[in-house]
């Protein structure tokens, strides 16, 4: 099943794999939940609900950074807006490869506004930017590699307060980032899909095998920014 973004644009990024179908031999596989694309209309919202904050710099010289980007569905909707650059961080060398050929047809298409490039590696190892970045997160992975990345990330941000903020969409583990001493919540609610986004939903997760995974009208989510470590007194 096809989603109208894949097939208006030429890409793939469509269906769903499930996170025990997504093994590479590193420790963190079974902590892997799934590959979806995020809903183009709801990472479209939540980018104009980031935007609306107080900005650290204006938000061309922020680099998007997709934390377990998948097949890049949410890369290529980011390079549509004018940032310093959007980097996508996969683990899984398959899924990192056609995110590699769907940019390859974005920028052939004329669709990039900024530079793009995939990292195939593990994102509590990644090498974050010198520069303001806005991660983003569609729920790739459970708690203990979101715990790990978030120790990572904060490390790499020390002294950097107000340089990192973090979209996460369907938020299922936001209680972790909310009771984390350093991090604000900026936003949190409910996106509503688009009609079409909805419909396409619908048709690709009515015909999951196992039925594990339902559809929805609307997705959970927030934005954090990093503030750094409270001081010791």
């Amino acid at each position: 099943m096809r989603h109208p973004f894949d097939v208006e644009h030429h890409v793939q990024t469509s269906g769903l794999v499930h996170g025990r179908n997504l093994t590479t031999g590193h420790p963190h596989d079974r902590h892997s939940t799934a590959y979806y694309g995020i809903a183009p209309s709801v990472l479209l919202d939540l980018i104009d609900w980031w935007r609306a904050t107080n900005l650290a710099a204006p938000p061309e010289d922020y680099i998007f950074v997709d934390l377990g980007a998948g097949m890049g569905r949410g890369m290529l909707i980011a390079a549509r807006m004018p940032f310093r650059e959007v980097v996508g961080v996969e683990l899984h060398p398959d899924l990192a490869a056609i995110a590699e050929k769907n940019i390859r047809t974005w920028e052939l298409a004329g669709r990039a506004r900024c530079p793009m490039r995939v990292v195939c590696a593990d994102v509590t190892q990644f090498k974050f930017p010198r520069t303001p970045c806005v991660a983003y997160l569609f729920n790739p992975f459970r708690e203990p590699v979101l715990k790990a990345l978030l120790k990572h990330a904060e490390h790499e941000f020390a002294g950097r307060s107000g340089q990192l903020d973090l979209i996460y969409a369907n938020d299922e583990f936001a209680d972790i980032l909310t009771a984390r001493p350093g991090w604000a919540r900026l936003w949190t609610g409910m996106v509503p899909l688009s009609a079409e986004d909805e419909a396409a939903d619908r048709a690709i997760l009515n015909h999951q095998p196992d039925g594990e995974y339902a559809w929805s009208t609307e997705e959970p989510s927030s934005i954090y920014r990093w503030m750094g470590s409270p001081r010791k007194v």
